[in-house]
């Protein structure tokens, strides 16, 4: 009788179970992650956008409860102090005078985006209670920013902030930072009566370098005191330092290359202190840091830098290069005189403190005047 000889297997590259490298779950951990990630962000959104078009919906059942009785203001404000009561019992916190104010104002406010502008319930908005999560006159903002833009009295203006901030997926202290800044304002002054428009129903679009720039640039983030001296080398490290800041106040579409940028020919050396990209203009923006007054000189200067990345470092298929001299002051006739008028160079001014609402506001009504009268 043969003896059974027992062939002992190789085990050698198989692992035993239990006993699998921590590491080699990674990727489904990545993945798993991930989609934990994009549900409860989806999650979020809807309840963003459900709360926005629920209130907007109580808004409309107030407005119209008013309009079926009396229309004196002490009705209204007794029948929504009754409503606030009941509802804050019932529910919780959320349903204060004020915020029911705010959803009338909301309603009263957008309802002329309502498919038909409608102003009366309809397929789009039942009366039974319920609130569809399909097509409406809103973007993906949060109730808070909603709140923000009521704010907000001219219509334009209140637009363009609505578009820019969902575009731009705004935070509601981004949102505010960005009206405190009359972020609106600074690009309409620089743009005609189609331009203005233009912001209002389709926010800021960019198709050339004047789209971009504004006046003046709002640098209040740097922390730097006006009053207390500061070398161009302390503004340029504040602004690296502060780089997400300062690419949201350049506007759309840019991207830090690099500060400090050397390049030379006939054996000189030169510096540009920050280069930049624009994704949506394709092409290069060149800076240039200046604290004391703009001078010809320094335009002239602009110029050699902007020719330079022309035919040095821009490829074919890519645009001309933008030079942006960044200044504390600067004269308008100088920068007429100096340069073409067909110029990519631009010089703007810098404020290291919000500018007056008022003041803008002014002048942009002023501005708007004078249009109206060279027509």
């Amino acid at each position: 009788m043969k003896k059974k000889i027992a062939v002992k297997k190789s085990t050698r590259g198989k692992s035993k179970p239990g006993k699998r490298k921590p590491g080699g779950y990674g990727p489904l951990i990545a993945e798993v992650r991930g989609l934990i990630h994009s549900a409860r962000q989806g999650i979020a959104t809807a309840v963003n956008t459900l709360q926005v078009r629920t209130n907007f919906e109580i808004g409309r059942r107030i407005v119209e409860h008013e309009q079926k009785g009396a229309k004196r203001a002490a009705y209204g404000t007794a029948l929504l102090q009754a409503l606030s009561a009941r509802l804050t019992d019932e529910f919780g916190s959320g349903f204060s005078l004020k915020n029911l104010e705010n959803m009338r104002k909301f309603y009263q406010l957008w309802k002329a985006r309502l498919p038909g502008k409608s102003q009366t319930p309809s397929a789009e908005s039942p009366v039974a209670g319920k609130v569809r999560t399909g097509s409406g006159p809103f973007t993906l903002l949060s109730w808070s920013h909603y709140v923000e833009l009521l704010g907000i009295e001219d219509d334009g203006e209140r637009s363009f902030y609505e578009i820019e901030a969902s575009s731009g997926n705004w935070s509601l202290r981004e949102l505010r930072r960005q009206k405190a800044s009359c972020l609106y304002e600074r690009l309409a002054l620089s743009r005609n009566k189609a331009g203005v428009k233009q912001l209002a129903e389709k926010g800021q679009v960019v198709t050339r370098s004047e789209d971009v720039l504004k006046e003046p640039l709002v640098l209040e983030f740097l922390g730097l005191d006006e009053k207390a001296g500061y070398s161009e080398t302390d503004l340029e490290s504040a602004l690296i330092t502060h780089l997400e800041k300062f690419l949201l106040e350049l506007g759309k579409g840019f991207l830090f290359e690099a500060r400090q940028k050397r390049f030379t020919f006939d054996g000189d050396h030169f510096f540009l202190d920050l280069v930049f990209y624009n994704r949506l203009l394709r092409c290069y923006m060149v800076v240039d840091l200046k604290l004391e007054k703009l001078k010809h000189q320094d335009l002239g200067q602009m110029q050699m830098y902007v020719n330079y990345f022309d035919r040095h470092v821009k490829l074919p298929d890519e645009n001309p290069t933008i030079g942006l001299l960044l200044c504390k002051e600067k004269k308008d006739a100088i920068v007429r005189l100096t340069l073409p008028p067909d110029t990519n160079i631009h010089a703007r001014q810098y404020k290291l403190y919000l500018p007056s609402q008022e003041l803008l506001k002014k002048k942009l009504l002023e501005w708007v005047d004078e249009q109206d009268a060279s027509e």
